[in-house]
């Protein structure tokens, strides 16, 4: 039966032969699938991540910390290999139930704190440090009006468009087309407010910024989907100026590193600032 004419049964049911990229791993149903302790290393932040644009969220803000002198950012970042189930292990998920990267445990508290959710991640960061959020309530609202748009927005464009773009068995005009609408949308939404504005939410950099850079910023790199030409990113220059400008930060291409598998240049794990000498970092 073609997805044209497809009628869903009354009860859904999980078929574990479904073909796609993912379906080794997707499953309806929460909880660990197997024993594992997750490792511990020698700073109080424990970063347990991938590479991903969720988990770049928190090694940017981590590095542009560090980059402050915050010593107490310091972190280990260990790598979760999602496509390999590491995610369902007992101990991933006693820091995070919804299995899902990045997740934090911090030390420096006792008892140890975990934090998850990638939005949930930068927030208290920079609220535990005092940097990239404004103290004053009008910077600090229009900083986390646009950080929470950015965890509202992002899974239209992930999940949405990037999987039925780029990853879906079949490519489904419908689904595309549908998804791809709503993907420029947002980019126009991103143009407009950065035609008015250096950054997301103003004058200054904020977590905002870092959120955004990770998915959208990726787009307009060439680094998500392979999809820059298909959605005509070029054409959005206010965006673009702003992705060039974050891109270029020191901490951003250190950051984006951290954790990955993949590309040409690319950090495992990260146990020490060191760790970036060999790659010119």
């Amino acid at each position: 039966m073609s997805e044209h004419n497809y009628q869903p049964p009354k009860v859904w049911t999980w078929n574990k032969t479904e073909a796609g990229q993912f379906s080794s791993i997707n499953r309806p149903i929460s909880g660990p699938t197997h024993e594992k302790t997750l490792p511990v290393g020698k700073h109080p932040l424990q970063l347990y991540s991938l590479g991903t644009p969720n988990g770049q969220k928190v090694t940017i803000l981590l590095e542009e910390l560090l980059a402050l002198g915050i010593s107490g950012a310091e972190y280990d970042a260990h790598l979760i290999r999602i496509g390999e189930g590491d995610q369902f292990s007992s101990g991933f998920v006693e820091v995070n139930p919804n299995s899902k990267i990045p997740a934090l445990f911090d030390h420096s508290v006792t008892p140890p704190l975990r934090v998850f959710e990638s939005g949930n991640i930068l927030l208290y960061l920079a609220e535990k440090f005092g940097h990239f959020l404004p103290k004053d309530i009008a910077g600090r609202t229009e900083a986390l009006n646009w950080l929470f748009w950015l965890q509202g927005s992002a899974p239209y464009l992930g999940g949405g468009f990037g999987h039925f773009y780029h990853y879906a068995p079949v490519k489904i005009e419908y689904a595309i087309n549908r998804f791809a609408m709503e993907t420029k949308r947002q980019l126009d939404v991103l143009d407009k407010q950065l035609e008015k504005n250096r950054f997301i939410a103003g004058d200054d950099y904020t977590i905002a910024d870092i959120a955004i850079f990770t998915w959208y910023g990726a787009l307009a790199k060439g680094g998500l989907y392979e999809s820059a030409e298909f959605l005509d990113i070029a054409s959005y220059k206010h965006f673009g100026r702003w992705a060039d400008e974050v891109a270029n930060r020191p901490a951003v291409k250190r950051g984006r590193i951290v954790n990955r598998t993949w590309g040409n240049v690319q950090l495992a794990e990260r146990h020490n600032a060191s760790d970036f000498d060999a790659l010119g970092l």
